[in-house]
């Protein structure tokens, strides 16, 4: 290949993240380079990312997908946050909602002005003033009212439940459709070119050979090209997120039809209830240090909604990411680039930051060590900037019941995130760093919801009067309320919008 000639892209490794990195390059490549995606049906894929968060949004539209006929192919519900419970103590229970909370006031943010009733005793709870925690708490669902700036309606922000194998499936055919060649095929050899090291082809156990120039690892947890080929090694963050097994299981699906995810802190972790519309997926991610997958089993199936619907499969996993991202002539996105717990939805995020950041980046023939190494920090800036959240969960807890929330609680956490928990401790004072995923909204309500309260709040709350800031948030919760009355049950927008099965525009 020449210099200035497009480059051959093979990806490696389908489900999720394969054909998400298929049919975004299809569509902004526009059929100018070659895109090959070798698979296997042999080998199953993890299929654990089934809730999503609001950026999954622009990834459709993007691909120029009718939201009606994505949620109705994949038997997706609608998200409008995640409910915790358990998780500061025992009996808690506290919902992180997208969007905004409260109606900005120009000196300083809307919850300095409820901290300061919230700590007097003299306000309600954080999810009052939320159209989407209100709506959670009512099983309510609608799409924003973007006819109507200036009301809680037009602030609904959502994601998705989705099964993630017909996702996968409904990618395919759009990528399939968009010119790219899908190969079926068990990896059996990495040929590495002379001189570099650059992959330079795929050998397949029928015995043909996949040649290309750029390579994207989608390979899951096996990493067969950027860690089994080019050993860019892992950095290991089992020590601040110690979960490292999980059991999942789906179930038949039950009258509550709920807008939200759940996550449910137990003995030796979490388990998961993701509602869709033919099933409910579950699990129980879990530290083997501290339960025996057995007794992880065990608790999983008792605490189900309904009928289980397969065998509870068994899932290994390391939390941490790849040294490098991308190393040489190959980029690692999704499991194959590390592995955060899916406890705040973000493993097909992370995807899509990936596909983003390396169009921002897509290399020539030359590979530029600068661009390569421009990736691999902002992909490495991605990861950490999760993580810290994720770990908040885990270390802001007053659980004591069991060795595992004990060490959870006590055990040292990342500089940055120290300094955020210290930050809000003060004055509940929440910062978002650069263009980091979760804004300050998603940190105040879990750090709220893990029991971290302020000494005090901001000075500059105290230029309004006890009245005009009691008046200000009962007529923010007020109006609130009122809109979520208007909006129709989460089951009966989708029965007559997008239930799956139904013909387009039908209407149940």
């Amino acid at each position: 290949m020449k210099n200035g000639e497009p480059l051959r892209v093979v990806i490696v490794g389908g489900g999720t993240s394969g054909w998400m990195v298929a049919a975004a390059l299809a569509k902004v490549l526009k059929g100018l380079y070659s895109i090959s995606l070798v698979e296997s049906e042999e080998i199953g894929t993890v299929g654990v990312g089934e809730a999503t968060i609001p950026m999954i949004q622009l990834f459709n539209r993007m691909l120029e997908i009718n939201e009606d006929e994505f949620i109705r192919e994949t038997q997706a519900s609608f998200k409008l946050g995640i409910e915790f419970v358990n998780w500061g103590r025992l009996g808690d229970h506290y919902f992180h909602g997208f969007g905004v909370i409260g109606q900005d006031n120009w000196t300083v943010d809307f919850h300095q002005y409820w901290l300061k009733q919230y700590l007097a005793g003299k306000a309600k709870e954080l999810e009052y003033y939320s159209i989407n925690t209100m709506a959670c708490l009512q099983d309510r669902f609608m799409r924003p009212r973007m006819d109507m700036p200036k009301s809680p309606l037009s602030q609904i922000a959502y994601a998705f439940h989705f099964d993630a194998s017909l996702y996968a499936r409904y990618l395919r055919r759009l990528s399939e459709a968009r010119g790219v060649k899908r190969i079926e095929g068990r990896i059996v050899d990495v040929v590495l070119r002379e001189g570099d090291g650059h992959v330079s082809a795929v050998k397949l156990q029928s015995g043909q050979s996949v040649e290309g120039e750029l390579f994207i690892d989608c390979s899951g947890f096996r990493a067969l090209l950027i860690e089994g080929a080019l050993k860019a090694g892992f950095e290991d963050w089992s020590h601040w997120l110690p979960c490292d097994r999980a059991i999942a299981v789906p179930c038949a699906s039950t009258t509550d039809f709920h807008p939200y995810t759940r996550s449910t802190a137990r003995q030796a972790g979490w388990q998961w209830r993701i509602p869709l519309q033919h099933r409910i997926g579950n699990g129980y991610v879990f530290s083997s240090k501290h339960l025996s997958e057995d007794e992880a089993t065990t608790t999983l199936l008792g605490n189900l909604d309904g009928k289980a619907l397969a065998e509870p499969r068994p899932i290994r996993f390391v939390t941490g990411r790849r040294k490098l991202a991308w190393s040489k002539n190959v980029v690692a996105i999704g499991l194959a680039s590390g592995f955060l717990e899916p406890l705040e939805s973000t493993s097909i995020h992370l995807v899509q930051m990936g596909i983003a950041h390396l169009l921002t980046f897509f290399p020539s023939a030359g590979f530029e060590p600068t661009d390569v190494a421009q990736y691999n920090k902002v992909m490495q800036q991605e990861y950490e900037w999760v993580r810290d959240f994720i770990i908040l969960h885990y270390k802001a807890t007053e659980r004591t019941d069991t060795p595992f929330w004990n060490y959870c609680r006590t055990m040292d956490v990342p500089p940055a995130l120290r300094h955020r928990m210290e930050l809000f401790g003060t004055h509940g004072r929440v910062f978002r760093e650069g263009n980091e995923l979760f804004a300050k909204v998603s940190w105040l309500q879990v750090m709220h919801g893990q029991r971290i309260r302020p000494a005090t709040y901001h000075p500059l709350t105290d230029l309004l009067s006890e009245a005009e800031i009691a008046a200000y948030l009962d007529e923010v919760a007020g109006v609130i309320a009122a809109c979520t009355e208007v909006m129709p049950k989460h089951a009966r927008f989708i029965a007559e919008h997008c239930v799956a099965g139904a013909a387009p525009g039908a209407r149940t």
